[in-house]
């Protein structure tokens, strides 16, 4: 644990922290509903977060998209349904093994998702137009690290 200055300014810095972060969290899931939203009328936020996943990892198998995001077997089965039921994803043979399937996006669910994905890229760019590129890297920093440790 590392210990600097007074135990209060240590004990409010960290109590700042846990209120910008919570208000971060709400934002975000606010936001994320409105983009799952614009992804397909039909989709909700959780479903869209697996969608992002999928997305960064590529064709992968139900059992290790589990795996990677500790969510529920039965949680993972569901939403990969709904996804398919809204042409976002697809089940296709994995090369490797005929018998297993794997979980990838569809044509329309990328085409979907980068859409989505450039117009929030731009919108961050916007709204982060008088940060300097060094602040955004080191908030970029700070945030990796804080990955990290969660």
């Amino acid at each position: 644990m590392v210990t600097e200055g007074p135990a209060g300014g240590r004990e409010d810095a960290a109590q700042d922290l846990e209120r910008e972060l919570s208000k971060l969290f709400g934002r975000a899931r606010s936001v994320s509903l409105s983009l799952a939203a614009r992804v397909h009328p039909g989709l909700d936020g959780a479903s869209y977060a697996l969608l992002l996943h999928l997305s960064d990892i590529g064709p992968v198998r139900a059992a290790d998209v589990v795996e990677r995001t500790g969510l529920d077997k039965s949680t993972v089965s569901r939403q990969i349904a709904r996804l398919e039921e809204l042409d976002l994803v697809e089940r296709v043979a994995d090369p490797s093994d005929g018998r297993a399937r794997l979980v990838q996006l569809t044509v329309t669910g990328a085409s979907r998702l980068d859409e989505i994905r450039s117009h929030r890229r731009a919108q961050l760019r916007a709204q982060l137009g008088q940060w300097s590129t060094g602040d955004i890297r080191e908030f970029s920093r700070l945030l990796g690290k804080l990955n990290l440790d969660l």
